[in-house]
Formats: C-alpha cells, sequence, structure tokens
C-alpha cells in the first residue's frame, strides 16, 4: 500500500469527494475492482472524501453511475501538478534544479572539522594540523579519506593521544581525542643513584636518610651540584652503594625585570561598539558593509560561525562578525616615585606567575635603575623550596 502511496505521488493523485446514499456499495466496488483508496474520511452517512491515483480515477466513472453517487475532486497533489503549476517559471525550476545539484555535489565533501578533547594538555590547533597533514582537511572528498589511517598515523606519531575516533556525518568530521595520561616512572629499587640540584640557590637544612650529605646549610650550589651521594662508608663494610633518599631545602632566587618610561602612552576602550558582517565563500571574503568604520582608532574582534542546512551538514559559506570596539589613546606623565611603583607592579606580576605558593616567599629585594627617560626595577624573590632530583650512578 506504501508503493501504491508513492506511485501516486509521483505520478498525480487527486482529494476526492463522494456524496450518495449507497457509498458502502461504492468503496466495496472500488475494491472488487482492484482501485486503491487511502485516507478515506467519511463525514456521514452520504458523505466521505479520500485520496486516489489519477489513472484509478478515470475508472470511477462507471462505478459511480452504478451506485447512483456523485464524485467530485477538490484537490489536485503530486509531482505532475506541481510541475504543471510551475511551467511558466522556468527560472525557478532552473534555479532549483541548480541548488539541489549543487547540494548533491557539496555532500560529497567534508565542510567542517569538529574537534572533541578529553584532557587539558592537548590542544585543537596540533589535533587540527596532525589531522591535515593526514589528508583529513577542510574540501577533501570523502571518498579520499582513509579514517582508520589517519587515526593509526597520528596515533603511530604522538605518545599524548590515548584513544582517537574520527566519524563523517553529512559534510561534518567529528573527531574524538582522548588524552593520554602521563604514566609514573617506575622506579627500580634497587637502582643506585646520587641525589643532584635541579635548582641554583642557598642550603638551609639538609637531611639524608641513605647515602652521603655532599653539602651543609649555607652552601650556595648551582644546577647539577651533588647534594647526597649515593655511597655510605661503614668501619666494616666500607664503601656501598646505594639509592641516595633525603629532604633538602633551600632558598632559591627568581629574578624579572620591567621598565617604565616618564612618558607613556595609555589605550582604554570608551564602550561604543559598532557590527559589520561579512561572507567568506570558501576563503572568497565579501563584505556586507560598504563604508569604513565611524570609530577614528578601534579594536576589532572577529567572530565567524559556519554555516550549515542540518545537524551535520555543513556548506562551505562561514558568516563573519566584526565587533569594533572604539578605543582612545591619552598621554600619562609619571614622576621618578610612580615610575618605580609602576615598574615594580609589572615586575612582581612576571614573578607571581611563577611563584604558585606565595607563603614560601622569604624576602623580596628590589633595585631600581635610572635612566634618561625611563626607571627599571628589578625584583627578586628568595622563595623557599625542596630541591634535588635523581641522577643514576653509572659505572
Amino acid at each position: 500500500m506504501i508503493i501504491k502511496r508513492l506511485e501516486g505521488y509521483f505520478t498525480g493523485f487527486v482529494n476526492i469527494h463522494v456524496e450518495g446514499y449507497f457509498i458502502e456499495r461504492f468503496i466495496n466496488m472500488c475494491r472488487i475492482q482492484k482501485i486503491y483508496l487511502w485516507d478515506i474520511e467519511k463525514k456521514n452517512d452520504i458523505y466521505l472524501t479520500a485520496n486516489i491515483g489519477i489513472r484509478d480515477f478515470k475508472k470511477l466513472k462507471k462505478i459511480a453511475k452504478k451506485t447512483k453517487c456523485k464524485v467530485g475532486i477538490d484537490r489536485k497533489k503530486g509531482v505532475p501538478f506541481f510541475l504543471h503549476r510551475y511551467k511558466k517559471r522556468k527560472i525557478f525550476l532552473i534555479m532549483m534544479s541548480l541548488i539541489i545539484l549543487s547540494l548533491l555535489i557539496l555532500s560529497r565533501f567534508v565542510w567542517n572539522i569538529e574537534i572533541k578533547i578529553t584532557g587539558d594538555a592537548l590542544k585543537e590547533e596540533e589535533i587540527l594540523k596532525s589531522l591535515n597533514e593526514n589528508g583529513l582537511f577542510i574540501g577533501e572528498n570523502k571518498s579520499n579519506i582513509d579514517v582508520k589511517e589517519i587515526i593509526n598515523n597520528i596515533r603511530l606519531a604522538r605518545n599524548d593521544i590515548a584513544w582517537m575516533g574520527i566519524e563523517l556525518k553529512g559534510t561534518n568530521a567529528i573527531v574524538e581525542v582522548v588524552e593520554a595520561e602521563e604514566k609514573p616512572e617506575i622506579v627500580n629499587q634497587d637502582e643506585y643513584c646520587n641525589i643532584v640540584s635541579d635548582k641554583e640557590g642557598k642550603i638551609m637544612k639538609i637531611n639524608a636518610n641513605t647515602g652521603t650529605a655532599m653539602v651543609k646549610p649555607g652552601d650556595v650550589v648551582k644546577e647539577g651540584t651533588l647534594l647526597i651521594a649515593g655511597w655510605m662508608e661503614g668501619k666494616y663494610t666500607g664503601t656501598r652503594f646505594v639509592r641516595a633518599t633525603g629532604e633538602i631545602e633551600a632558598s632559591v632566587w627568581y629574578t624579572e625585570k620591567a621598565t617604565v618610561n616618564f612618558k607613556e602612552t595609555k589605550v582604554e576602550k570608551t564602550g561604543k561598539m559598532e557590527k559589520k558582517y561579512a561572507i567568506n565563500i570558501n576563503n572568497f571574503r565579501i563584505n556586507l558593509y560598504k563604508r569604513l568604520s565611524n570609530f577614528e582608532k578601534y579594536d576589532t574582534i572577529y567572530a565567524t560561525k559556519k554555516l550549515k542546512l542540518f545537524s551535520n551538514f555543513y556548506i562551505p559559506v562561514e558568516l563573519i562578525e566584526c565587533n569594533n570596539s572604539e578605543i582612545k589613546e591619552y598621554e600619562i606623565n609619571y614622576t621618578e616615585e610612580e615610575a618605580k611603583e609602576e615598574a615594580k607592579r609589572r615586575a612582581e606580576e612576571k614573578l607571581n606567575q611563577k611563584i604558585t605558593n606565595k607563603d614560601n616567599i622569604n624576602n623580596v629585594t628590589v633595585n631600581y635603575t635610572i635612566k634618561d627617560e625611563a626607571v627599571e626595577a628589578e625584583v627578586t624573590y628568595e622563595v623557599f623550596e625542596n630541591i634535588g632530583t635523581n641522577e643514576k650512578i653509572v659505572f
């Protein structure tokens, strides 16, 4: 019956009404002669509506005469009637055909790559670069994309990916990546090693659990200095090698510099904004605005949105939103003291990005250098930290 309905849609069908006292007989005779009626709706005992194929409709004349029923057409539907309706609109039909053809051609290519990353270290730009290098990029024919080969190549080239999946849906390539967890270093407890300094600093406290301390509190050490040696001297055993363990606390110095001119130009936003739009069609940009910005000076932030017809059917068209924020510039003059304070603040801001625990800061030293047109501040943090790393003893 579904086939009959589809046939009716493509060959044409009509919605009819039948009126008479012998409607039941009318329907039975249609069934006997294998005339298919669908969506029959009986309004009352003498009136009903139904759909019938245009070919079968011509056979109703005799049945209507025998059953003394009146048959009329309410609506004509289907492809033939649609084409007949628009036969004078050739441009419309041509445009519709071109659009359908274009969509069929576009559906063969990838026009969007959606990357989903589980993890914090992996960057979307890096994954996209790896995909491009292995044959998955915007505009590539889907028939040329070997998903399994791309996944295998990237997995072999990168140790930071635990799992990767690629699914092609419509014109969208959905890429899922799971970051590999860094495996803890497996330490062989029987392996002999020293503890050496991994930073430059001043030793404040050293406690060797196993091994021999090679420095004492107050010593200044450089990176790579031997702190606890991986051997011990015994009165009866002589020299024996061990795995050095212990705690070493040191004062470590961090230094940053910043320069502030006595005359500087500052920039701030006025709060006024304007929006302009453009369309990017496969890297060909069309601006939808004619004049330049109304602002003399401004910052521009671009927001790009890819257009799609369905959930995963992207097309090579992007809508670009240009947000212009008006800015104004003004000159600021610092006194020497103000310049010192500003230079110190900027240097400390850099240091604070390096120091995670400010409670461990023991001392802060600031040195200023006065130049002709500027002040330079050199700020040093003295921080208490545990230092030292294992170094294998090679015989």
